[in-house]
C-alpha cells in the first residue's frame, strides 16, 4: 500500500459550488468592497509586481489567454478566454481558472475557478476607479450593455461609489429585463431604457459592457457632455472596441498597464504616444486625477493581471475557517524527494 501523502501535497481547490457559497457566506456587496480594497492596496505597491502584457492565443472566433504576475513571494496566474459567439450556444462568453504559488518553493497554494471571480474582480475594479475619477456627488450611472457582467457592475457602484440610479439598456430587451428583476429590491433605482441615448440622460457615470468583438460604436461624440466619467469595460481585446475616436480625444484616459491597453483597450485607436495615466499612479499619489469638474475621464479598463492576484490572495485569505474548499491531491511528494520512480512502482 503507498504511503499516504504528505499535508505539503494538498492545494485547497475552489470550486464554482464553493465560491457562490463564499459569496453568500460573505454577502455579495461587502465581497466586492473587500475586493476593491484589496486591489487598490496593490496598485499602491504596483512598481514591485512583475508586470507583462497577458499571452494571448487569438482565434476567428474569441481569444485564450494567461495573465501571470508576481510581487517576488507570491506567483499568480489566471487563465481566461473570451468567445461572444458562445452566447448563442448558451454557453458562456468569459470562462476562467486561477492559481497562486509560493515563490520559494514553487509549490501551489490555491487553485481556484475564476468565472464568477473574474466577474466580481471586473465590477470591483471598475468602482475603485470611478471613486477616483468619476465627478462627486454622482448618483447616477447608465448600464449599457446588460449581460452577464452588468448586475456585478451595478451593485459595486452603489456599494463603493454611492450610486442610487441604474439607467440600462441593451440592444436585447431580455437581457435588460434579466437586469431588472436581478437588481430588484437590492436598494437601487432601476430604469429600463429603449436606447443607448435615453440611458444616458442625466448619468453622471456612463458604464459600456458590451461583448461583441468588433470595432463598435456604442457612444458617439455628441453623445457624452461635460463632466461625465466613462467606465469602459467591454473593448478588451485587439479589434473590439465601444467608443467613437473623438471621444477618447477629449478625454483624460487612464489605464492599467499601457503596453497590453494599447493592443486591447479602446485607446487602441490612437496614435502609440497618445498619452494616458496609469491609475495606480492616481492611487499612489503620484499624479492628479479629475482635473476639474468639466473634464471628462475614461478608465479604459481591459484587465490586469494584477487584479486578478488581489482577487486570489482575498479569496485564500477568506476561505480560512470557512471549510469551503476541496484538497486535491496534485503535487506528487515522495518521502524521498529522489526516488519518484520508487513511489510510482509502489502505488502498484
Amino acid at each position: 500500500m503507498a504511503a499516504a501523502p504528505s499535508k505539503q501535497a494538498y492545494v485547497p481547490f475552489v470550486s464554482v459550488a464553493h465560491m457562490m457559497q463564499l459569496v453568500h457566506h460573505i454577502g455579495v456587496e461587502r465581497f466586492m468592497a473587500d475586493l476593491a480594497a484589496e486591489i487598490e492596496e496593490d496598485f499602491r505597491r504596483w512598481p514591485l509586481f512583475d508586470k507583462t502584457p497577458r499571452v494571448a492565443s487569438h482565434s476567428q472566433v474569441g481569444v485564450i489567454e494567461l495573465m501571470p504576475t508576481s510581487d517576488g513571494e507570491t506567483y499568480g496566474f489566471k487563465y481566461v478566454n473570451g468567445h461572444p459567439s458562445n452566447m448563442s450556444r448558451g454557453l458562456q462568453t468569459v470562462t476562467a481558472f486561477g492559481l497562486l504559488a509560493d515563490v520559494a518553493t514553487g509549490y501551489p497554494l490555491l487553485l481556484s475557478e475564476m468565472t464568477i471571480l473574474t466577474a466580481l474582480r471586473t465590477a470591483s475594479t471598475s468602482a475603485m476607479a470611478a471613486k477616483w475619477l468619476a465627478p462627486k456627488g454622482a448618483k447616477t450611472m447608465a448600464l449599457i450593455g446588460n449581460g452577464a457582467q452588468a448586475e456585478f457592475q451595478a451593485l459595486a457602484f452603489k456599494t463603493i461609489c454611492g450610486i442610487g440610479e441604474v439607467r440600462l439598456y441593451d440592444i436585447d430587451p431580455a437581457a435588460t429585463a434579466k437586469c431588472a428583476r436581478n437588481l430588484s429590491g437590492r436598494g437601487i433605482e432601476v430604469i429600463c431604457c429603449t436606447s443607448a441615448s435615453e440611458a444616458i440622460l442625466g448619468a453622471q457615470i456612463i458604464t459600456t459592457v458590451t461583448a461583441d468583438k468588433q470595432f463598435a460604436t456604442i457612444l458617439t461624440d455628441n453623445m457624452v457632455g461635460a463632466g461625465v466619467h466613462i467606465n469602459a469595460v467591454g473593448g478588451d481585446c485587439p479589434g473590439k472596441t465601444e467608443l467613437h475616436h473623438d471621444i477618447l480625444m477629449r478625454s483624460a484616459i487612464f489605464v492599467e498597464y499601457p503596453p497590453q491597453t494599447r493592443i486591447e483597450g479602446e485607446i487602441q485607436q490612437l496614435a502609440g504616444d497618445h498619452p494616458v495615466t496609469e491609475l495606480w499612479e492616481v492611487i499612489a499619489g503620484r499624479v492628479p486625477g479629475r482635473a476639474s469638474a468639466r473634464e471628462v475621464t475614461l478608465f479604459d479598463s481591459v484587465g490586469f493581471a494584477i487584479e486578478d492576484f488581489s482577487a486570489l490572495r482575498y479569496v485564500a485569505r477568506a476561505l480560512k475557517d470557512t471549510g469551503l474548499c476541496e484538497q486535491l491531491d496534485m503535487i506528487a511528494d515522495p518521502d524521498d524527494p529522489r526516488d519518484l520512480f520508487g513511489m510510482v512502482m509502489r502505488a502498484g
